[in-house]
């Protein structure tokens, strides 16, 4: 229930409910209310940690190839930026998300597409306090292709071309395998850049593809559902329209 208080803000004592739920209902909706705390707070314990790790090991300056920002002006011409150059105010973190496209992965990774759909969306959000792109193995044309379809006209696009990047941060192997990741990267104020934090959806052998799930909104929502996320996973068949999935 809300509760209007003598300074006029409103503060939640407990659920506003219907009234004609039944005690078995509403005792495990108070259990769930404490547990859905507890998670925010261990959130935010973690996050506590992140913020607070070691200053990161020095890194190259990688090179990558860039098409306009318009998407629509065509493929060239391609310019070559560095990794300092990505970084376009003092005292902002970069972040880069591996895209799984090009080399062995010769299909765009339908659940790094869903990912960056989200991106796509909150980019203008995420571009008040931070710099983000998106790299891939791809050369420019593909998957700018790619990213015309899927309407990414807010995301800064990124071909590693012949950097080392995507090896070296754990998103390719030796075998030029993908796996879809996430980076982040400090530039100093002397202008040594530096690697932060890096993370895969492979955090153990029985944790295989829930690694960077937080940063995506898609299963959260799912995960609020009596059916939950079930063994759903992104296609590329249904393109960008929202229509219900057929039976």
């Amino acid at each position: 229930m809300l509760i209007l208080k003598s300074d006029g803000v409103f503060r939640s004592h407990s659920l506003s409910l219907r009234p004609n739920e039944s005690s078995e209902y509403l005792a495990k909706r108070e259990e769930l209310r404490l547990a859905e705390i507890e998670l925010m707070r261990q959130r935010e314990r973690v996050a506590e940690l992140r913020r607070h790790l070691p200053q990161g090991a020095p890194i190259q300056d990688y090179q990558f190839e860039e098409g306009s920002r318009d998407l629509n002006a065509g493929d060239a011409p391609v310019r070559t930026v560095r990794l300092s150059e990505l970084f376009t105010k003092p005292n902002r973190s970069l972040i880069i998300y591996h895209f799984m496209y090009g080399k062995r992965q010769t299909k765009p990774c339908p659940m790094c597409t869903a990912w960056l759909d989200g991106a796509n969306g909150v980019a203008h959000h995420l571009a008040q306090n931070l710099d983000f792109a998106v790299v891939a193995a791809a050369d420019l044309p593909t998957l700018r292709a790619h990213a015309r379809a899927r309407g990414w006209e807010k995301l800064r696009l990124l071909s590693a071309g012949n950097s080392t990047f995507k090896y070296d941060f754990g998103s390719e192997d030796r075998e030029l395998r993908q796996d879809s990741t996430i980076s982040v990267f400090t530039h100093d104020a002397d202008g040594a850049l530096r690697h932060f934090y890096t993370a895969h959806p492979w955090m153990a052998p029985d944790i295989r593809e829930r690694g960077i799930d937080l940063l995506a909104p898609i299963w959260h929502f799912m995960d609020l559902t009596p059916q939950g996320r079930g063994n759903w996973y992104a296609n590329l068949d249904y393109g960008t329209k929202v229509h219900a999935a057929s039976k």
